[in-house]
This record gives C-alpha cells, sequence and structure tokens, in this order.
C-alpha cells in the first residue's frame, strides 16, 4: 500500500529534477539561411533540438536554444538581389535575376511587400537588404512558432565582425603559430592536430571562409560566454565538417569533447504509394509550413521524434492524418482525452480521490501501469545523456497503450463496484494525466482534454 501511495504521490508530484552540479547547455539548431522559408529537412531538426532542450532541462541542467543567423556572405547576396530584381520591375526598371538567384515565390511576396510599404520612395539593393532580411527572418521565426519552437537568442554572423570578434580569432591562431600565410590566402594547420590536411581561414580575395566564422562563433560559445557544454545539431551532409571544427577548437585551447554534435538523416514525404518531391531552387519546395498545415503540429513533432536523427525517414502524410489508434499521435492523445472524461464522469458522480484505499489496486493491470510511471524519470535521464529523445516517444506510446488496456479491463466507475475502488481507480486515472501530460509537454505536444 504504501510502495502504491508513493508512486502515485511521486507521479501527481513529478516535475525538474534537481542536480547539486548544473551543466550550462547551448543547442543550437535549425539555423537555416535566411534565404528562403524552412523546408520539411529543417522541421526535424527544429523538433530535435527543441525536444532534446526540454529534456535535458527536465533532468536538471541549465539550457538555452540558439539559432544562428547566417546574415553575412554570397547567398545573403544571391538573396537580396533576387528580391531587388522582382522589386525592380514593380517600379517599371529591369534588373537581371542573378545566377543561381532564387526563384520561389515567396521571393515576389518580400518584394511585393517591400513595395507596398515603400510605394512613394524608390529603394536601391543597398536599403532593401535589411528589409528583406527582416522579412525573411520574422517568416522564419512563423513558420517555427507554427511548429511549436522558441528560441532564446538569436545570434547573428555579421555581429563577429562588427564586434571584432572574428579578428581576435584568427589572432589567436597566429599567435599559437597554429595558422601560416600561402599564396595570399591564411591556412589553420589542421594537420597538426590529426586532420589530413590543413583548411583554408582566410582566402586569397581576404574574404573569411564560413568554417572560420563557424570557428569564431564556437570560440564565442565557449570562451566568451562560457558555455559548459554545446550540441550542435545539423544535417547529415555536414558530417565532413566535425572533425575539422573540433581540431580547430582544440587550437585555441577548448576542449573538443565539449562539443557535441547531433547529425540527422534526410526526410522523405510519402502520401499513398508516392514520394512527395520537391526542389528548393525551383520554388516547388514542400516547407515545414506546408506540412504543419496539411497534418498538425502534434503529428509533426512526434514523428519527427520518435525515430533515432541517424535514421532515414519516411514521413507517412496518410498515417499521420488519421484520427485512429493507428495513428501513435491519435492514440497517446485520446488516452489524454479518455482520462479527462474519467474524470468529469467522477466529478458528476461525485466521487472523490481523497484518502482512497490503495491496497485495492490489483489487477495486473492497475500494476502495470503503476509500474511504467516508476521508469519516467529514468527515462528522461537517458533521453538527456544520450541526447535521444525518440526513448521518451516510445515511453509515451507504451504508457498510453496500458492506459488503454486498463481502461477497457478495470471499470472506474461502475454502479455494481464500492466507490472506494473507483476512488483509488481515479486517483490512478489522475496520476496517469500528469505522468503522460509531462511526456507531451517535452515532447512540445498538446494535451487535450476532449477528442
Amino acid at each position: 500500500s504504501n510502495f502504491i501511495r508513493e508512486i502515485i504521490d511521486n507521479a501527481k508530484n513529478f516535475g525538474i529534477n534537481e542536480k547539486e552540479t548544473k551543466n550550462n547547455y547551448l543547442v543550437e539548431f535549425v539555423s537555416a539561411n535566411p534565404t528562403g522559408p524552412l523546408h520539411v529537412g529543417h522541421a526535424r531538426g527544429a523538433v530535435l533540438g527543441s525536444s532534446l532542450a526540454s529534456i535535458i532541462q527536465a533532468s536538471g541542467d541549465i539550457v538555452s536554444k540558439e539559432y544562428y543567423i547566417n546574415d553575412a556572405g554570397n547567398q545573403i547576396d544571391l538573396f537580396v538581389q533576387s528580391v531587388y530584381s522582382k522589386y525592380s520591375t514593380l517600379i517599371g526598371e529591369k534588373y537581371p535575376m542573378p545566377d543561381n538567384g532564387y526563384m520561389g515565390d515567396y521571393i515576389k511576396e518580400i518584394a511585393k511587400e517591400i513595395h507596398d510599404d515603400n510605394n512613394k520612395t524608390k529603394l536601391n539593393e543597398e536599403t532593401i537588404k535589411p528589409i528583406a532580411l527582416d522579412k525573411m527572418l520574422s517568416n522564419i521565426r512563423l513558420d517555427l512558432l507554427n511548429l511549436n519552437v522558441e528560441f532564446d537568442n538569436w545570434f547573428s554572423e555579421k555581429s563577429l565582425f562588427t564586434s571584432g570578434e572574428f579578428d581576435d580569432t584568427m589572432n589567436q591562431f597566429e599567435r599559437n603559430q597554429n595558422s601560416f600565410t600561402e599564396n595570399n590566402a591564411v591556412w589553420f594547420k589542421a594537420s597538426d592536430f590529426g586532420e589530413e590536411k590543413d583548411h583554408v581561414l582566410i582566402r586569397t580575395n581576404l574574404e573569411p571562409t564560413y568554417y572560420a566564422t563557424d570557428i569564431a562563433y564556437h570560440r564565442n560559445k565557449f570562451l566568451i560566454r562560457n558555455y559548459d557544454k554545446v550540441i550542435d545539431i545539423w544535417g547529415a551532409d555536414h558530417h565532413g565538417h566535425i572533425s575539422r571544427l573540433k581540431s580547430a577548437l582544440e587550437a585555441i585551447g577548448i576542449d573538443r569533447s565539449k562539443l557535441n554534435i547531433l547529425l540527422y538523416q534526410l526526410v522523405s514525404l510519402k502520401q499513398g504509394d508516392d514520394k512527395v518531391r520537391a526542389s528548393k531552387r525551383a520554388g516547388t519546395i514542400i516547407t515545414t509550413n506546408e506540412l504543419v498545415e496539411e497534418v498538425g503540429s502534434d503529428a509533426c513533432r512526434y514523428f519527427f521524434i520518435s525515430r533515432s536523427p541517424d535514421s532515414h525517414m519516411d514521413f507517412d502524410i496518410d498515417l499521420a492524418q488519421k484520427k485512429s489508434s493507428d495513428n501513435p499521435v491519435f492514440y497517446i492523445q485520446y488516452a489524454h482525452a479518455r482520462a479527462f472524461s474519467i474524470l468529469k464522469s467522477a466529478a458528476d458522480e461525485n466521487i472523490k480521490t481523497n484518502n482512497s484505499n490503495t491496497t485495492l489496486l490489483e489487477n495486473e493491470h492497475e500494476i502495470n501501469l503503476l509500474k511504467k510511471f516508476t521508469e519516467l524519470s529514468e527515462i528522461i535521464q537517458i533521453s538527456a545523456d544520450r541526447y535521444e529523445p525518440h526513448h521518451l516517444a516510445k515511453y509515451s506510446l507504451e504508457l498510453a497503450t496500458l492506459f488503454h488496456l486498463f481502461y477497457q479491463n478495470c471499470r472506474v466507475i461502475d454502479e455494481s463496484q464500492s466507490n472506494e475502488i473507483s476512488s483509488a481507480r481515479l486517483n490512478l486515472v489522475e496520476a496517469f494525466i500528469l505522468v503522460i501530460g509531462k511526456c507531451l509537454d517535452l515532447m512540445g505536444m498538446s494535451k487535450p482534454q476532449s477528442m
């Protein structure tokens, strides 16, 4: 009886774990160039990052979520030139679309918004640049909010140059004799740190490489803002960048083990027997927002974290839309709604849980549910330690399954049984709501009280 009461009380009081020593984490994810809308691959990284941050925080550590804005470099110039090309048409002029420019309808929409907002003023390309970037970032923020993803920090790549931090980073390489100049380019002596070859930091045209700015950004994370641990979430196509980034950090005195990089594989959309294909440059991209509108943010979030990030994913749109037990999202949320329905019926019958006799919970389905409650803290810790949110998704589905079995085999409210049994089982239902609710919160999903 005391054991069962303790389980129920722990479930009811479950909250953030406490640690004597807390690590200060920075989780950086998405960080897509602000040159177009987010696509479904970005959505997978967004859900993985936001869920992992919540889980690590629940395990007792301190977490900040960050989006790195790539607002410097050639791709930004191409984006602005593409917008200006469409804008120039609206003011009766002709500015050619650049080679490899962005052709999506969103470019026309941004150009039209800029024109409509400034219809009495003729803008040049330089004036349009910050306006276009701001509009694109606003669209990205809105797409992320629709996916229930928010960031604590939005870090500008450009700020590394205006603050002098980029120059400080390059100077540190030179002081440590870890860089050299050859053919007017500056190179990192990466081969001294286990790499197969040295890598360029500054090109012959004096432009920094993306690699060099990334080093300066991570120097900021560790040496300026003093994070204990950093987690970067990247697409699998960035695999080759991991080792050389860690080698560069080692060269400027940062323990490479403090940086953890998670790679996630591509996402394919499937509807019926057909694959849904897309091309970003051609403007036929399947965006994050389109997927959310099609299946809802809850389905997006659960499906994206239900699989290990290192596995390729076929996202079944038809399954995500189903209102049946075949769809794990519906099945889990229906369990939550069903539990609330029981509470409402109990309130109508004036059945209370105060001082309920938990020794009456002897049925195997009751015991299985109680046992499952005890696993939550361990699941959270495992998910946090391994950086693997899919363990929580699996646990949530198992917990919902046990609750549905309990519902089918153990009547909570029944005239043929005593109020004592109903009260004890009602206590179990309340505990379930708290535990499954915690899971849904950590996965960033809604908690419906009716369906």
